[in-house]
């Protein structure tokens, strides 16, 4: 039985401050710039000055991408085109600066950290720093066992959520949210259809790096499955993420939450940071407030879970790589909206006419 009761965050979230975003509005209205002239990034700027509690907004300063990293029983039933428990690839491919979002960073100016939430390897094959934190090695395969214990489960949602504390405390003003995984996919969308209602071929989708159709069907299949585990405990959101979720999922879910009590805005990549989204906000529901979706990643799981918090990705370019990339290329814009914002100048006040 937890001890950890995730309906506790609903009285500690707040939403972004709307007071602030209206004198943001209307300090839109004075510039120079038409109305309507920038387009979205209006919005984003209007939001992340609700979230800064501040106008004008102030610059990002220090983006930060976040990866959560593990490996899921799921991958031995043939449902990812990677093979089971290569996460570490993945992880190293990033630290070796050979991945699109490990490029992507140094170009924007944003630092990357790595979490060990259930990587299925030695952890002599990582640094340190990234395994220090694993919960447990590998999952369960959910369509036929859980994935963790409810202990389990809950400390690696407390993980996340010191994560989200370290991240705050150093100063962190803008978090670019992805997850190293194989496997997740299928976790993910699981998720969604729990919590959706949905079948599991509404959701199921071929993952990053594209799966055939034999291993779509089977992934329908786990899928289907899975779900038969979670509806009987869809009511308790620490026995769901044991019994059809994963450490990286239950962590990056309380990363979520606690991010938003600590007033840090987030950007989403893709269906696993949604699918983990959406379960924060059956605890809380106003912390989807904190959350931009990056990109739409084409995974009909995230289309469902984005559309059920009413958030609109910023970018939609076909880019299907995940591991925060797409995410990652949305900051570009939220920087830029914040410059405009912050440094356009006003109209000139015309004076009275004799």
């Amino acid at each position: 039985m937890s001890t950890l009761n995730l309906d506790d965050f609903s009285d500690l979230i707040e939403r972004p401050d709307g007071g602030v975003r209206r004198d943001a509005e209307e300090r839109r209205e004075r510039l120079a710039v038409p109305p309507g002239a920038l387009g979205r990034l209006d919005e984003l700027a209007e939001w992340l000055a609700a979230a800064q509690g501040r106008v004008p907004v102030k610059p990002i300063e220090r983006p930060r991408v976040v990866l959560f990293a593990a490996d899921h029983g799921i991958a031995t039933a043939g449902v990812s085109a990677r093979p089971a428990s290569s996460g570490h690839e993945l992880v190293r491919s990033v630290l070796e600066g050979a991945s699109p979002v490990a490029v992507l960073a140094g170009r924007l100016g944003a630092t990357i950290r790595i979490v060990d939430a259930g990587l299925d390897c030695d952890p002599e094959l990582l640094p340190a720093d990234v395994v220090g934190h694993r919960v447990r090695r590998g999952s369960g395969r959910i369509d036929v066992e859980d994935a963790l214990t409810v202990e389990e489960a809950e400390a690696a949602v407390r993980l996340g959520m010191r994560i989200a504390d370290e991240e705050a405390d150093s100063g962190t003003d803008l978090v670019v949210l992805g997850d190293l995984s194989v496997g997740g996919t299928t976790v993910a969308a699981t998720l969604v259809a729990a919590l959706c209602g949905t079948d599991a071929s509404v959701v199921t989708g071929r993952g990053g790096l594209p799966i055939d159709d034999l291993a779509w069907m089977r992934k329908c299949a786990a899928i289907r499955d899975a779900l038969r585990r979670a509806r009987p405990v869809l009511g308790d959101q620490v026995a769901l993420l044991a019994a059809v979720g994963g450490a990286d999922v239950a962590a990056i879910t309380g990363f979520l939450l606690q991010c938003a009590v600590r007033r840090t805005p987030v950007i989403l990549d893709g269906v696993v940071s949604a699918a983990c989204g959406l379960v924060a906000q059956r605890a809380a529901f106003r912390a989807p407030d904190w959350w931009l979706a990056g990109q739409a990643s084409g995974e009909p799981g995230q289309a469902k879970a984005l559309d059920r918090m009413a958030l609109n990705p910023v970018l939609d370019h076909g880019v299907t790589v995940g591991e925060g990339t797409g995410a990652l290329l949305a900051l570009p814009l939220v920087q830029a909206a914040a410059a405009l914002a912050a440094e356009l100048p006003e109209r000139a006040v015309e004076g009275p006419t004799e």
